[in-house]
């Protein structure tokens, strides 16, 4: 039996440490809108299999398996206390892959791959369980903070038009989706609508999900890819191939020396991370004024250590590039706003959060949703890295508290997206130094921002 909230307390849950379990149906109810936007979303998912061929060389089936393995894990967060869509932490993904690709392919390179992750998630949950991850989040100087949330947000775009990249492939079809994503999310026109008309207020509950429908009928209608083949039965991941030639099961732990390499790549990679965390909380905090009748707790740390562990389990079972991050900003943006249109639309941010990964993980089980989306992957990993590009710029610089941190903040974002996050984090504590002085950490506020003070 669902047990019912109280107004303007948490929704119930058992208690586990620093965990709260939550459970369909007895916690929370299933959001079918968002369960269904999960069925087709697992298109993005899937669009981790080409980074992963590419790269590693492995099999489409080989990479399924991983893909299947991550989403399993992403029902980690919901169930234990963590209110957002996890995903990967896709500004590091060419920083990955770079540092990666600096190996030989074959053995060496996974082993690259297994060491990073596995340190990375290590790290991660080192802090969470040490209760750092407040002070991480309070200790950074807002200018930086906001400099590396616009910098994932303009790397994330850059990855879709730079020459030769998605858009190139696919620019009617990104073209008419994105414009009708954003409408429908973003506009105030639409929002207008939706209160006045049932069919827009259903459309606006169903998210993206219309969206893919209508990509998967321009893309081959104008051209841009085939028509897709579809195939019945169940997917076919390959565990099997994975496990003796892609993990430590089949080639054993990483020597030393791959782990001491790769700390830069996990000090950088971090950066961009924690510029998720900050996002998940502040979109979170963006519904609270609207949702009043649930307290919606997020703990950075409680996240450390949810995401440090499926780093560190998968880099054992099931090595992958796209990396287990906390927030799928795209969706968790989509899930918030309808949450925040009351309880008629969303009745908890669990539900939400839960009945979508739900729905993706039954999609990658079957191969007529598998097949019917294959074509457009491209397009799917498109529109939620632009999603994620505008609401990444719009928190980052609703982080900063003046012009001068919003003039540090674009020097770090543009370091960022143009030479990794290493050099964005150290030209950031360069310029704050050289700005702020002995007032490093606290910088300066500016609430009206009409003059540099």
């Amino acid at each position: 039996m669902l047990k019912q909230r109280v107004d303007g307390q948490e929704t119930p849950y058992w208690p586990a440490g620093p965990f709260k379990i939550r459970l369909p149906f007895i916690h929370y109810k299933i959001e079918w809108p968002d369960y269904f936007q999960g069925l087709l979303m697992c298109a993005v998912d899937l669009a981790a299999i080409p980074l992963m061929t590419e790269l590693l060389g492995m099999p489409f089936e080989v990479a399924l398996a991983v893909v299947i393995l991550n989403g399993l894990f992403y029902l980690l967060h919901h169930l234990l206390g963590d209110p957002v869509i996890p995903g990967w932490i896709t500004p590091a993904i060419p920083l990955l892959m770079a540092y990666c690709a600096s190996f030989p392919e074959g053995p060496e390179r996974i082993h690259a791959l297994i060491s990073f992750q596995l340190l990375l998630g290590i790290f991660a949950i080192g802090i969470g369980a040490s209760g750092l991850a407040h002070r991480v989040v309070s200790a950074i100087p807002q200018a930086i903070k906001s400099g590396v949330i616009i910098g994932a947000g303009i790397a994330a775009v850059m990855t879709v038009f730079k020459v030769d990249g998605r858009f190139d492939t696919y620019p009617i079809t990104i073209s008419v989706a994105v414009g009708i994503a954003f409408y429908v999310i973003f506009s105030r026109h639409f929002a207008r609508l939706k209160a006045s008309n049932s069919l827009f207020n259903m459309i606006g509950k169903l998210g993206i999900f219309p969206i893919v429908v209508l990509a998967i009928v321009i893309a081959p209608t104008v051209g841009e890819t085939s028509w897709p083949e579809i195939e019945w039965g169940f997917s076919s991941p390959d565990f099997a191939t994975l496990w003796a030639e892609y993990t430590v099961f089949g080639l054993g732990m990483p020597p030393l020396e791959m782990f001491i390499s790769c700390i830069p790549t996990v000090l950088a990679a971090y950066i961009v991370l924690f510029g998720d965390v900050l996002q998940s909380r502040a979109i979170l905090q963006e519904a609270d004024n609207e949702r009043p009748d649930e307290v919606v707790e997020y703990s950075p740390d409680r996240a450390h250590m949810i995401f440090g562990a499926r780093n560190s389990v998968m880099s054992i079972i099931g090595p992958d590039v796209a990396m287990c991050g906390p927030l799928w900003a795209a969706m968790h943006v989509v899930i918030v706003e309808r949450f925040s249109q009351g309880k008629k639309a969303m009745y908890s941010i669990f539900g939400g959060a839960g009945s979508f990964r739900w729905g993706t993980n039954t999609g990658l089980l079957f191969m007529p949703i598998v097949t019917l989306v294959q074509p457009i992957l491209g397009v799917a990993l498109a529109l939620t890295l632009l999603i994620q590009g505008y609401v990444s710029v719009r928190i980052g610089v609703m982080e900063a508290r003046s012009q001068r941190d919003l003039g540090i903040a674009g020097i770090v974002a543009a370091v960022l997206a143009t030479r990794g996050a290493t050099w964005a984090f150290a030209v950031g504590v360069v310029l704050c130094l050289l700005v702020y002085g002995r007032d490093f950490f606290r910088g300066e506020k500016d609430a009206t921002f009409t003059k540099d003070q």
